[in-house]
């Protein structure tokens, strides 16, 4: 069993990576206030960002789905890691060298680093093996002369990445044992497969191309058959499912595209690996495509976190190429059934000629791919058109199917200010009264609507009256605080300042508050953590703060950390220090200790009438009087300093 890395590594390796750089690899960020981003959550689907991050303070919060923690977490759940393999990524990044407690185990010899990383060198050698046996070997002139035919030069291919497989079979195993890789870690990358004789290469005699996760690490290969004797009759063959290749969340190009997919907010979707090739060639830098699966769900919410595809931004524009036959009509119509996961415009582009976009490159030149794009026509047009064309339209019975047919399509345009003028360009399709077109229409959504069912619960905020829910975590009997009630909102700045802003805290003053303080439990179990770890003036970084915090607070209260860490603070901020306004700070310490001293006064005084009802001794009572004064000249103390 392989060994714990050192505590203080850790620490290190957290405290030297950017949170904002890492998230920025996955999420199209934007300002969300001062010290704060936001976008949208790479762990749920949502038409609106909610999901924060405060780069100060080295933590992230979704305020959707609830998920939230610090750089390692984050990295964890968004490439499916363990938190050995995480800290070892980052790590690995950072350039950094990890150590590990040898009484837990230790490395194994010659294992530096975890699986994961591993299987990513792999490939990376394996890529640069490829690429070189494209340029070396006298087998793989039948690939260079493909790449030559369809207007790919030297440049074209090194830019991309694009090897040659050898046509034997044994030569990418043998060179990556030489490398120090094992048999499994060859086997399980999907590298090489395991015979009666051995390993034997997973792919022979075929043009590679490199796919890289969003990162830009290589993760898999597609490799197109050059030779007419293969015995593979599969035009196409993609690495199979690994530990860190999943073909339904990786998109070719988009570790090429990604910053020009941020910067334009569009993205152009295309169908093979030398679609995506000719566009970028031809200045269309936002092209990606799946890697030998439909366009599914997944990809969708990739392209959208990139885009900012945000309800309350103007829109982005997504494209998808299709050829024209029948197969491409067919991938459209597939397309369009998922086009209300989109919150932008996606749109259609198909070449008259049918020619996808490598193909048109060839023919039409560069400008003719750039065209293609700039045509593309909205995605609702398209498929009316397409359903229509299924139908006869010079018989009556032909022009109704076809009306009802198209009639839920024109319903189901998201933005209803675009319906009437569909429904008169349906009717001119047609050949029937707008009137006929409107009504059939209006119909179908109709019935749309007594289909569609109610939000799911997760998608659902509590309007009730205002009450605590339940923590998510460990401990299900510790209640969420409610932040409609003020006491309560106020407790809860307070936590965000010293959380975010430790430093600006008066240290002296939030130490000598007590744990009743705090009337939420949760609050004051995140109070206990602070004191634990010495007060605010414990504090280092602002990041190494945060975690310390959720690492001593109990479980169950760990995410409401991590959501206290990035919520945006409704304070008034000092333009010369980036810091809460000291008056602010102050009357938050004052209106929390108030609370505490109210409810001490309120105990005090029902201690005493029960005292004067019972007959207790006169001295407690005496006793008891004088304390109570104490706290009511408190009481008015602390009201006085804020005038």
């Amino acid at each position: 069993m392989a060994g714990l890395i050192k505590t203080e590594d850790v620490a290190l390796v957290k405290e030297r990576s950017s949170l904002e750089d890492v998230v920025r690899e996955h999420v199209t960020l934007r300002s969300a206030g001062p010290g704060s981003l936001k976008g949208l959550c790479p762990f749920h689907d949502e038409k609106t960002p909610s999901f924060n991050i405060r780069p100060a303070v080295g933590a992230w919060h979704c305020f959707g789905c609830g998920e939230g923690g610090d750089v390692i977490s984050f990295v964890q759940k968004v490439e499916h890691l363990s938190f050995t393999e995480a800290v070892e990524r980052l790590a690995a990044k950072l350039g950094m060298e990890l150590t590990y407690d040898e009484s837990t185990g230790g490395r194994p010899r010659g294992e530096g680093i975890g699986r994961r990383a591993r299987l990513i060198e792999a490939h990376r050698v394996a890529a640069e093996f490829y690429a070189t046996a494209l340029v070396n070997l006298p087998d793989a002139r039948a690939g260079r002369d493909f790449l030559r035919e369809r207007g790919f030069d030297r440049r074209a291919a090194e830019q991309f990445g694009i090897g040659f497989a050898p046509r034997a079979g044994e030569e990418l195993s043998r060179h990556l044992r030489d490398k120090g890789f094992t048999d499994d870690e060859i086997t399980t990358g999907g590298l090489a497969g395991r015979g009666s004789r051995g390993l034997y290469d997973r792919f022979r005699g075929r043009l590679v191309w490199p796919i890289r996760d969003i990162t830009g690490d290589v993760v898999g290969f597609g490799a197109r058959r050059i030779f007419d004797d293969d015995r593979i009759e599969a035009k196409y063959l993609n690495t199979s499912e690994t530990p860190i290749y999943k073909k339904s969340q990786v998109l070719y190009g988009l570790d090429l595209s990604k910053k020009a997919i941020s910067r334009d907010r569009q993205a152009v979707v295309v169908e093979g690996y030398t679609d995506v090739m000719a566009c970028h060639l031809s200045g269309i830098e936002t092209a990606v495509a799946t890697c030998g699966t439909a366009f599914g769900v997944e990809h969708i919410k990739t392209l959208r976190r990139i885009m900012r595809d945000e309800a309350d931004q103007a829109p982005a524009r997504v494209v998808f190429t299709f050829d024209g036959d029948a197969a491409g009509q067919k991938a459209a119509m597939r397309a369009f059934g998922e086009d209300q996961r989109w919150a932008s415009q996606s749109y259609v582009a198909v070449a008259a000629s049918g020619q996808d976009p490598c193909e048109l490159r060839q023919s039409g030149g560069e400008p003719a791919v750039r065209a293609l794009i700039e045509d593309a026509v909205p995605m609702f047009e398209f498929a009316v058109r397409t359903t229509v064309g299924r139908f006869d339209l010079h018989s009556v019975e032909g022009r109704v199917q076809a009306l009802r047919a198209a009639a839920p399509i024109v319903a189901s345009i998201r933005d209803r200010s675009l319906r009437p003028e569909y429904t008169r360009t349906v009717a001119g399709w047609l050949g029937v009264e707008v009137e006929q077109v409107s009504a059939e229409v209006a119909r179908a959504g109709r019935a749309a609507g007594q289909h569609r069912g109610r939000p799911r619960q997760s998608e659902v905020r509590d309007s009730g009256a205002p009450g605590e829910q339940p923590v998510a975590g460990a401990d299900a009997g510790m209640p969420l605080p409610d932040p409609r009630d003020p006491v309560v909102s106020a407790e809860r700045q307070l936590l965000q300042t010293v959380l975010q802003f430790p430093g600006a805290v008066d240290a002296k003053e939030f130490d000598a508050l007590e744990a009743d303080a705090f009337g939420a439990p949760a609050h004051r179990a995140i109070h206990d953590a602070i004191r634990a770890l010495g007060g605010p003036s414990a504090a280092t970084t602002a990041a190494a703060w945060a975690g310390a915090v959720a690492d001593q607070a109990p479980a169950a209260v760990r995410p409401l950390v991590s959501e206290l860490a990035v919520a945006p603070l409704p304070a008034r901020f000092d333009a010369s220090t980036g810091l809460p306004d000291r008056r602010y700070l102050e009357e938050l310490l004052v209106k929390v200790q108030e609370v505490g001293l109210n409810r001490q006064i309120g105990e005090a005084l029902s201690t005493l009438r029960r005292m004067d009802s019972g007959g207790a001794d006169p001295s407690q009572a005496r006793h008891l009087s004088e304390q109570l004064q104490t706290l009511q000249r408190s009481l008015a103390a602390l009201r006085s300093r804020l005038g």
